[in-house]
């Protein structure tokens, strides 16, 4: 091998590998202080892709199970309401027959009115509850669906109800201006009747909801994992990565030094 001066090319190889190596290191330990494998688009560009979209469907998902939350706290306040009425209409049904004891005289009868219209007006107030501003039941005409997506995609969707309630419970229990007297106890009956249908309809509405929501806790779960697997960086086996290339960047730092200090060989030949 000849021995020359200008150019040095063991020093250029080494300088070259030397390069590489501390490339791999500085991306070895962005990935570790990251904890991402996919820290630039250059490191996986088609991952980096899929891992964009999954992500996208993951935060569509988790909204969409928000939502079915929202929906079954305003089906539980609906059921609260539903359990409320029923207990008025408990009570209006046990004083219409206290009102018929012979032996209760017309004060008597005037007192049991009193509660009883003073319930028909609970009554008319409970037909307005409302769920942050959303009405619980509709005010006229018949009931409404109101449609709440169980997919991310929007391709599936579950109806709640939104009854007519007041039409359910009639005029003769919610017009305030009806007396004890002139209310049919087969009116508060059939009351009841459509109130527990409406609480059934109600429950098996829940039910399903919730179902969806289990669906969509295990298919946000599998997308993270998928997703993981695409982006999260494998610590042991990066750490291993870097133990190597910082062995790499320490050796070709001598290794580029003894190249430099080869070509003192020629001075001596010179001296």
């Amino acid at each position: 091998m000849s021995v020359v001066i200008n150019t040095n090319s063991s020093a250029t190889v080494a300088a070259n590998n030397l390069a590489m190596s501390n490339a791999s290191l500085q991306r070895s330990l962005n990935r570790l202080s990251s904890g991402m494998k996919i820290v630039r688009p250059s490191d996986d560009a088609g991952g980096l892709a899929v891992s964009m979209k999954l992500s996208a469907t993951i935060n569509r998902t988790s909204a969409v199970n928000t939502n079915l939350q929202n929906a079954l706290s305003f089906l539980q306040t609906q059921d609260g309401a539903y359990t409320t009425v029923t207990k008025v209409l408990d009570r209006m049904s046990e004083l219409k027959i206290l009102a018929q004891d012979v032996t209760k005289n017309s004060n008597d009868v005037a007192n049991y009115n009193t509660e009883f219209q003073q319930l028909q007006q609970q009554l008319s107030s409970l037909t307005n509850q409302t769920f942050n501003g959303v009405s619980l039941f509709t005010q006229g005409g018949s009931s409404v669906n109101l449609a709440v997506a169980t997919t991310e995609s929007g391709g599936s969707t579950v109806n709640i109800n939104q009854s007519n309630l007041a039409s359910q419970l009639g005029t003769d229990l919610t017009a305030t201006t009806n007396q004890l007297t002139a209310v049919g106890l087969t009116t508060i009956t059939d009351a009841i009747q459509s109130v527990a249908t409406l609480r059934a309809t109600n429950g098996a509405q829940s039910n399903r909801l919730n179902f969806a929501s289990e669906m969509l806790t295990v298919n946000k779960q599998n997308l993270e994992a998928a997703n993981s697997r695409i982006i999260d960086v494998d610590v042991a086996e990066e750490s291993t990565q870097l133990s190597r290339f910082n062995v790499l960047v320490q050796s070709g730092a001598s290794m580029l030094a003894q190249a430099n200090a080869s070509s003192q060989v020629a001075l001596r030949l010179l001296g």
